[in-house]
């Protein structure tokens, strides 16, 4: 069974940082491309950032020198740091696993599985 869980999410004020992480179980970061994607209310999920089966990493326009996707393969988990926060980078982070591992895309629809999602919080 396949389960993604996210954790780390809080409430900074703006230019501070929180790193999120993503554990999965059931599936093998060597098989499995995992996504970080942000929602507001009454928005669509935003594709942040990826990291592919083989390390290969994309980030979206918005976050590039800002937010950095890491992973550790021992535990099987996938981090995305997060520095300068702002107010818009406040809502919901989840993290979501495609199988096959040799694409990253940034859109929601490709991927298979989802985490239930952690709360970020940007505000002074």
């Amino acid at each position: 069974q396949v389960q993604l869980v996210e954790s780390g999410g809080g409430s900074v004020q703006p230019g501070g940082s929180l790193r999120l992480s993503c554990a999965a179980s059931g599936v093998t970061l060597d098989h499995y491309t995992i996504g970080w994607f942000h929602q507001t209310p009454g928005q669509e999920r935003e594709g942040i950032s990826c990291i592919s089966s083989s390390g290969d990493t994309v980030y979206a326009h918005s976050v590039k020198g800002r937010f950095t996707i890491s992973r550790d393969t021992s535990k099987n988990t996938v981090y995305l740091q997060m520095n300068d926060l702002q107010p818009s980078h406040t809502g919901n982070y989840y993290c979501a696993a495609l199988y096959g591992g040799e694409y990253c895309p940034l859109l929601s629809h490709w991927y298979d599985y989802w985490g239930q999602g952690t709360q970020v919080s940007v505000s002074s």
